[in-house]
């Protein structure tokens, strides 16, 4: 728990890239038959999923929705780069190569710090290899999408409804429980005060280091959706005495 957002930035276990890619085989955009380039194998088999714990959950179904955002782009990358089609890697595992694609853009094509505790996967550790070694190409591929959409970022590709729509939800504020199991009320107002927390009536009084109370249930308490990072990185969420909603 206490090295969650160390994680997220230096790639994920192998058990979340396999997640990912089965969520993502069962959600991704079928095209017609004659536009079809990239084949995803057969998908009529509901995927057996299992979790670790609920972060994994959680980051594993982040991660096939990214990928399922960013489709067209990343088949586009794969077919401009030359890296798809391989005959080395199977139809049933493209899944697994869109999403873990996805990701390494994400990380600037950087590799992925490797977790002593986690017990390796097979087919993620050879889709990485595979990307890894081609990451100057698919770079270069990505660079020349961006120069095609005159974007500054890959999320100036997507059409500007589902860009208001992401700009609405990353403004929405933060709703967190307090699990009373745990800790009080009362001692998780002190222990953020002491973190420079200052506790105000409503979200309309929101600055910065700054938090309410919910009008409706008296264990949620609501910040600012710019600490998110900063929250989760305290030791009363590492303890589970706040749990992000």
């Amino acid at each position: 728990k206490r090295t969650m957002t160390l994680i997220e930035k230096n790639g994920y276990h192998d058990s979340v890239y396999i997640n990912a890619a089965k969520i993502f085989q069962g959600i991704h955009t079928e095209k017609r038959k004659d536009r079809i380039l990239v084949r995803y194998g057969d998908d009529s088999v509901s995927p057996m999923l299992t979790f670790k714990d609920e972060y994994s959950q959680r980051v594993s179904y982040e991660l096939a929705f990214s990928a399922l955002k960013y489709q067209d782009l990343l088949e586009e990358i794969l077919l401009d780069s030359c890296v798809y089609p391989c005959h080395s890697i199977p139809d049933e595992l493209t899944s697994l190569l869109v999403v873990m694609l996805y990701d390494l853009q994400e990380r600037k094509f950087q590799a992925r710090e490797i977790f002593d505790e986690e017990e390796p996967v097979a087919e993620v550790r050879k889709i990485e290899h595979y990307l890894y070694s081609f990451r100057t190409k698919l770079a270069a591929a990505l660079a020349r999408c961006r120069i095609k959409h005159d974007a500054l970022s890959i999320e100036y590709i997507l059409p500007e409804t589902v860009r208001k729509q992401e700009q609405r939800a990353s403004a929405l504020p933060l709703c967190v429980w307090v699990n009373t199991f745990k800790i009080s009320l009362q001692d998780i107002f002190r222990d953020l005060k002491k973190k420079g927390f200052t506790r105000v009536e409503s979200v309309s009084d929101f600055d910065r280091y700054t938090y309410c109370m919910d009008q409706h249930c008296h264990d949620v308490l609501v910040f600012p959706s710019s600490l998110k990072e900063e929250l989760l990185n305290l030791d009363l969420f590492a303890d589970c005495k706040l749990l992000l909603q």
